[in-house]
């Protein structure tokens, strides 16, 4: 729906409260704001079709330039604000953003992207910060007042790549008229039961697809988004309680987290309000899914898909129950599983998993969206996996070497690359070992150069030069030093001899 006319409905309706209930946005505020966003968007010669990048922490006003951008009918791209500068830095430029909105956490790392790229307008918002200019000030004189022609932006999401450089993801769009939607709702509305009535929980990063599309459907839809700075389990439950949230989206470390709470301290809280929770984001452990359903009942939804939006698989509790571990079936899209030659494979055989859904582009990079496709039009995320004889779907690997630790994707190129010139090393290989409250952490397993003796010292010392060059979040967790790494003679690195010995 219109966010003016949801404002018009019921202004004084609660669209925006942080968990703490210290902030309180209504639809009125909401709608307001973002037109003055828009205005002042258009003012800085921001018209559809161009683009604008969001480096800020959970914070109310996110959803104000949020919804400002989406009625301009402009691109917009949430940066990730743990990157370290070079990585969001490459990000700002590469989508084309003229516009860059901070916030007090992120406004040092905004100044040094602003100092890389020429041209671009960089605001703090909540405050003046590292001499950016004043959101505030910027947007006090402008008029909240209607606004003409009005057409619907999008989302320009940036999926980490293979080489360790994130890759932009295009979409197919026209900029219909705002108001229409992005095509989220009805799969909120139709298959997870959002309504006006919906108190939606976000408790994860606004700068992930998922956190902030759920969040923004929300609002669409008329209900409630209750905003959590950064995820903690009791605070996740006592916001629950609290606001008598209906619905909520998890990661499987969440799970984890919340299940290792004592008893005493779950039993604490009164959750009975949640109708709905939804998980993603990296494969879930049977044992864990198990006991989350036990404690809360059958409420849980899980989907597997990627900010690429060319497919979807969905399953509820009752048909994960019959068939632990899967991902559920295709939504509209249907799942091919494909072996390395093409040819499409029956049941129960593991492949590469294709939708034949809409396309999509990563932006500026011709070779990666072609090594995306199936001659016959169909396209991958990379992921393997398997159909069972009636179309439900399993994931086997999720993009052989990625590593998925506390639903955040890492790859080890990156991390290798960073590692390789170390004096101390000859040769490295990233992998993902268990962890029992991530999922994954991430191993550094490393061949030393001649005369060097692996210490704790020296692991300690790789770690950190990891630090100084990648955002802290992908660096090794630990190292290992070997004598040999298991290489071809061509060279390529067999990494599943180092992996399968350490899956626990």
């Amino acid at each position: 729906m219109h966010l003016s006319e949801l404002a018009a409905q019921a202004p004084e309706k609660a669209a925006v409260v942080t968990a703490d209930g210290r902030v309180r946005v209504t639809f009125a505020e909401l709608d307001a704001r973002s037109r003055q966003v828009s205005r002042l968007l258009a003012g800085l010669g921001v018209g559809p079709g161009d683009h604008v990048a969001v480096l800020m922490a959970n914070r109310p006003e996110y959803f104000e330039i949020g919804w400002g951008c989406q009625r301009r009918g402009t691109y917009w791209t949430p940066v990730n604000w743990h990157l370290n500068a070079d990585e969001a830095g490459y990000i700002v430029r590469d989508c084309g953003a003229t516009v860059l909105f901070a916030s007090p956490e992120t406004a040092q790392l905004a100044a040094q992207i602003a100092a890389q790229v020429p041209g671009l307008t960089t605001f703090a918002v909540g405050g003046d910060g590292a001499g950016l200019l004043s959101y505030h000030d910027a947007i006090a004189g402008v008029s909240a007042g209607p606004l003409p022609d009005e057409v619907e932006g999008m989302y320009f999401y940036y999926s980490s790549g293979t080489t360790g450089r994130p890759k932009g993801i295009l979409r197919s769009w026209t900029f219909p008229p705002f108001g229409a939607g992005v095509g989220l709702e009805p799969l909120l509305a139709g298959v997870f039961g959002f309504g006006s009535d919906t108190v939606y929980l976000c408790p994860a990063p606004l700068y992930h697809a998922a956190p902030l599309g759920f969040s923004m459907g929300t609002l669409r839809l008329g209900g409630t988004v209750v905003l959590m700075e950064r995820f903690d389990p009791v605070e996740c439950l006592r916001a629950i309680e609290r606001h008598k949230v209906t619905a909520v989206q998890f990661v499987p470390t969440h799970f984890v987290r919340l299940l290792k709470l004592p008893q005493e301290q779950r039993r604490a809280f009164d959750i009975s309000s949640l109708q709905t929770i939804v998980h993603a984001a990296a494969p879930c452990p049977v044992d864990v899914k198990r006991q989350m359903i036990e404690w809360l009942g059958p409420i849980l939804w899980e989907y597997y898909a990627g900010s690429e939006g060319n497919g979807m698989t969905v399953i509820d509790s009752p048909g994960w129950l019959a068939r632990p571990g899967t991902v559920g079936r295709a939504l509209a899209a249907s799942v091919h599983i494909v072996a390395e030659d093409g040819s499409e494979l029956p049941p129960g055989e593991d492949g590469i998993i294709y939708f034949d859904g809409a396309p999509f582009e990563y932006h500026n990079d011709p070779v990666k969206t072609a090594s995306s496709r199936h001659e016959r039009g169909w396209s991958t995320l990379g992921d393997v996996g398997h159909l069972d004889a009636d179309g439900y779907l399993y994931l086997s690997d999720r993009r052989t070497d990625l590593i998925i630790s506390g639903g955040v994707n890492i790859y080890p190129a990156e991390i290798e690359q960073a590692l390789i010139m170390h004096p101390a090393v000859a040769d490295v290989a990233v992998i993902g070992v268990p962890d029992a409250e991530m999922g994954q952490s991430v191993l550094a397993v490393v061949q030393l150069s001649h005369a060097v003796t692996g210490s704790p010292q020296l692991a300690a010392d790789l770690i950190e030069h990891c630090r100084s060059q990648l955002a802290s979040f992908k660096c090794p967790r630990s190292v290992e030093f070997v004598a040999q790494l298991p290489r071809t003679p061509t060279g390529k690195l067999q990494r599943r001899k180092l992996r399968d010995p350490r899956a626990g």
